[in-house]
């Protein structure tokens, strides 16, 4: 490899938007002359702190290989003008065009661009490109979807998230703080005018509960053929935007590549569990073959690696799995369809078919976060108690174990007793002392069994026939361990409950488990992951997290409480202080769906010598029969004085939900 390039560092650059609007970005770029290709990021999460270390970890690295990496501020985000009105909206893709053409005509640019990011930034470089801005060349996708409604934080198979909820009150707290002063002369003007007009999203998000032309827009999955740029995809075991990878490398027509880690959502140099492998490098190859044109090979790598993680105890903390590499061909070569048949003997043992599924509302509990950051206990934990209210069908010991790698899908010929269900599938590795561990997972809003678009209300008494398609996994269970498919009706807090307990009385049912054959040891080797220096940052007070499971012996109720703080941090480089504190309280009482509720805070402040401010979100949910009830409230301070204080209330119709 040729010697790194001296860099610039220009930590705020102005791009100014056709109506006025500047948006503020942090360019990394060769401090040599030349022209070279340029690197978009472009997310919500506030270049100046709040993704600060992240940043300097990967773009000045990429920058020092001849990039000009853009780290840039959505509209009415961070440093940036304007203001935040919902994820992935019309203005929000022109201005990355805007950015991308702009970029293209600097003189230090060759006129090739890259996008790239994670979760918000894996969306929105799959829908720019969809937009075609002709300087685009490539992108880099990491934990993203390609359907917004069936695939996302809001709904999954059609049920209305839990996370719903969560995501509203994040981005009610991430949205209430202001530019960094040292920045923006205007900072305090600019934040009234944000809080002012600050959403609170979460009822919007739940008033759309059917695949409507809200989730429609930015679902790149209306028409694949539109995106024409190479992309590589990343997903995460750990992850609930493991589904992209295969959907992107199964639709589209130019060069893709699939990578699956055991990842949580974090990039895969950095992320837990392990292995970790060599991002910046891989990305590296990818920019350089399209947005360089160096023959290097990148389009020669095998379309799918995936990580296969083989049994083991069951660790909602994991920060390492044993496992191996799988190179595949997609659809994989190697793969065959294995049809199991469900009976009252088990999975793949004959015999006939007649159980109900009647959740109590508090399963679910051991689900894990839909999207974990880091080891709080935030991955799914043994799921023997979940397995315990639910139906399980087992096969006997598998002798030779068994390797799984794509999605199972589960049909079932079925009864409901409710206009509205649920229908919960996990896929377990049951060792030999019962520990359980979930494999991937999938849910169905029964209203949705023939059309995520056109729900229509579940059959009452008549059996209809339903197919379930689980998440994109890879596992090897180990020989003698058995593969448990266990079924329910609840999901907490995962899933917000239907009003009313229904029951499912099953009749007939199968499971497709694509089995994989023929991998032993690791069949790709990754380069060591790279983690470029960040800058100096000092912890005032200590971080501190909790994950809690209360019953409460009088009432019947139990909670799943969750806590965590990063304590106050000082950024040495300019002196900015940061505290981020959140709770969160799930309640529910096993007898009752219509007892859920939850209750969300967040607690921002920032602080520089004299200067402090912070910002105190909370967001509630609870339900009735005809309609899901949100409350939110945002209070803001300036040193002791309250500047700021706003309350929403919002009904919103349960039409299928």
């Amino acid at each position: 490899m040729n010697e790194p390039l001296p860099l610039l560092d220009l930590p705020d650059e102005g791009i100014v938007m056709p109506d006025g609007v500047r948006l503020s970005a942090r360019i990394w770029r060769p401090d040599a002359s030349g022209r070279y290709p340029a690197i978009l990021e472009y997310i919500p999460y506030r270049k100046r702190d709040g993704t600060l270390a992240r940043d300097e970890a990967m773009h000045p690295w990429w920058a020092e290989r001849g990039y000009a990496c853009l780290r840039v501020d959505l509209r009415g985000s961070g440093g940036s003008e304007g203001r935040l009105t919902d994820e992935y909206t019309a203005l929000e893709l022109q201005d990355a065009c805007d950015v991308i053409a702009w970029a293209a005509a600097q003189p230090w640019c060759s006129g090739a661009v890259g996008m790239m990011g994670k979760s918000w930034g894996a969306f929105n470089s799959l829908q720019t490109a969809a937009l075609n801005p002709p300087a685009l060349q490539a992108v880099v996708a990491v934990y993203g979807t390609t359907d917004r409604f069936a695939d996302d934080i809001h709904f999954k198979g059609g049920c209305l998230m839990g996370e719903n909820l969560g995501w509203g009150a994040v981005m009610l707290s991430y949205s209430s703080r202001p530019a960094d002063p040292d920045q923006r002369p205007d900072w305090r003007e600019d934040w009234l005018g944000r809080l002012d007009a600050e959403p609170f999203l979460a009822p919007r998000w739940a008033s759309h509960q059917s695949r409507d032309a809200y989730w429609q827009h930015g679902s790149v999955c209306e028409d694949w053929a539109a995106i024409e740029v190479p992309v590589l995809a990343f997903g995460g075991l750990a992850d609930g935007y493991v589904n992209m990878p295969a959907a992107l490398a199964t639709n589209l027509q130019g060069p893709v590549k699939a990578i699956i880690g055991p990842w949580v959502h974090q990039y895969p140099h950095t992320a837990v569990p392990g292995p970790r492998i060599g991002f910046l490098q891989e990305a590296l190859q990818w920019w350089d073959r399209w947005l360089k044109g160096v023959a290097n090979g990148a389009e020669d790598d095998p379309p799918l690696r995936a990580f296969m993680p083989h049994s083991a105890p069951p660790d909602p903390c994991a920060a390492e799995r044993a496992g191996h590499w799988v190179a595949e061909s997609w659809p994989p070569a190697r793969g065959r369809c294995d049809v199991l048949g469900l009976s009252e003997a088990g999975l793949g043992q004959s015999g006939p078919l007649k159980a109900r599924v009647a959740s109590l509302a508090h399963l679910g509990i051991a689900a894990g976060e839909y999207f974990p950051v880091g080891l709080n206990a935030e991955m799914p934990g043994d799921q023997r108690c979940d397995d315990a209210l639910s139906v399980t069908f087992d096969t006997v010991d598998l002798a030779d174990g068994m390797d799984v790698l794509g999605a199972p899908v589960l049909h079932l010929r079925l009864e409901c007793d409710r206009p509205r269900a649920h229908l919960i599938a996990r896929l377990c590795d049951v060792a030999p002392d019962g520990a359980s561990v979930r494999i991937t997972h999938g849910v169905l809003n029964l209203c949705h069994r023939d059309s995520m678009a056109d729900p229509s209300d579940v059959p009452v008494g008549p059996a209809f026939d339903i197919a379930l398609t689980l998440d994109q996994t890879a596992y090897r269970l180990a020989p003698g361990h058995r593969l448990r498919l266990a079924l329910s009706t609840a999901y907490w807090p995962f899933l917000w409950p239907v009003a009313e307990r229904a029951t499912l009385t099953l009749h007939d049912g199968r499971l497709e488990v694509p089995v994989h054959a023929g991998s032993t040891d690791d069949e790709w080797v990754f380069p060591a992951p790279i983690i470029a220096a960040v800058s100096a940052q000092t912890q005032l007070s200590p971080p501190r997290a909790a994950r809690r499971i209360e019953t409460d012996l009088l009432t019947g109720a139990v909670v799943l409480a969750i806590e965590d703080d990063t304590g106050a941090v000082r950024i040495e480089s300019h002196g900015l202080t940061t505290q981020e504190r959140m709770e969160e309280r799930w309640t529910i009482h096993p007898d009752d769906p219509a007892s859920a509720s939850a209750v969300i805070d967040w607690h921002q402040a920032q602080s520089r010598g004299d200067w402090h401010i912070r910002t105190e979100a909370r967001a509630e949910m609870t339900a009735s029969a005809t309609a899901f009830h949100l409350k939110a409230s945002l209070v803001a301070f300036e040193g002791a004085e309250q500047v700021f204080a706003r309350t929403w209330e919002e009904d919103v119709p349960r039409d299928w939900a």
